[in-house]
């Protein structure tokens, strides 16, 4: 059956354009009332949106805020509240670009995205989080990025952004599991503001935002996951994982031996990889492999 949202209200950040709007108008197809969120200088991008989803008989409603702005976030989160009653869903899918080598990046260059990316994301949830923990239910996703994932030349500022917002996610799926609160991530490729001039023309013909939405669409549903990494591009889709391996015991006596046999047995150290129920299954599984060498 098609995934029903009648009933549930969705935030979604920077969704005047890109796949910000094509998230919106596909949650909105499926029944969901739908806040469409960017920033004031881009409200009239916001309220055609928001007039698209009402024309073809939708809910909509236009809220223009930054992000970063943590009074005016609040202020958007109380008026969406009042309008529909409730948030059930939020998407975290602001952002920007200051592409720059490592050596030329300016700290303007690294906070302006930290800003949007991760404090935006975290100001965005945390708003609503005691609304979701109230209403015991709950489903956030967070836009993170294979440059955070695996790296991309000229990207560290994004790319430790988007890698930032995966830990977010992990502490807050396990901290919302017993309120029905779902957290997950999704890593698009799409033909965006931000990838038209990264992406050859050939590619970008394949890549319209609407093809990630279904991705999207399926992270905040009823029977959602949570504390999952979902990649989409394309009309495909992949999952990434943070893994840990089995690894090995090493010997506490000589430092400068048990440092050479990590590199001597660098292969066997990454084997029968795992994921790990939460961070303490990293001490757990160290503790066992010295029990198991006395």
């Amino acid at each position: 059956m098609p995934i029903d949202l009648s009933g549930r209200t969705a935030i979604i950040t920077g969704a005047g354009a890109g796949l910000g709007r094509a998230h919106a108008l596909l949650l909105a197809k499926q029944g969901a009332n739908v806040v469409i969120n960017d920033i004031p200088q881009l409200l009239a991008k916001a309220q055609a949106v928001a007039a698209e989803i009402t024309a073809a008989g939708g809910a909509a409603l236009a809220l223009p805020a930054s992000v970063t702005d943590e009074a005016a976030v609040s202020a958007m989160l109380a008026e969406a509240i009042a309008h529909f009653g409730t948030v059930d869903i939020l998407v975290n899918n602001a952002g920007i670009l200051r592409d720059k080598s490592f050596s030329k990046m300016t700290l303007a260059d690294w906070r302006d995205v930290i800003d949007v990316h991760l404090t935006g994301a975290y100001l965005c949830t945390h708003a609503l989080w005691d609304h979701m923990r109230a209403n015991n239910y709950g489903r956030i996703v967070m836009t993170t990025s294979s440059s955070g994932l695996y790296g991309n030349f000229g990207q560290s500022n994004y790319g430790a952004a988007k890698m930032a917002l995966v830990g977010l996610m992990q502490t807050l799926s396990i901290e919302g599991a017993k309120n029905n609160i779902r957290v997950n991530c999704l890593a698009p490729t799409a033909r965006t503001a931000m990838t038209e001039g990264l992406l050859p023309p050939q590619a970008l013909e394949l890549l319209d935002p609407e093809r990630v939405s279904p991705a999207l669409l399926a992270l905040v549903a009823e029977n959602a996951p949570t504390r999952a990494i979902l990649l989409a591009g394309a009309s495909g889709v992949e999952r990434a994982t943070i893994t840990m391996s089995e690894g090995i015991f090493i010997g506490n006596d000589d430092p400068a031996t048990a440092a050479d046999r990590i590199l001597a047995e660098w292969d066997q150290i990454g084997e029968a990889t795992t994921v790990p129920e939460m961070g303490a299954a990293q001490g757990m599984l160290e503790i066992k492999k010295v029990l198991a060498a006395r």
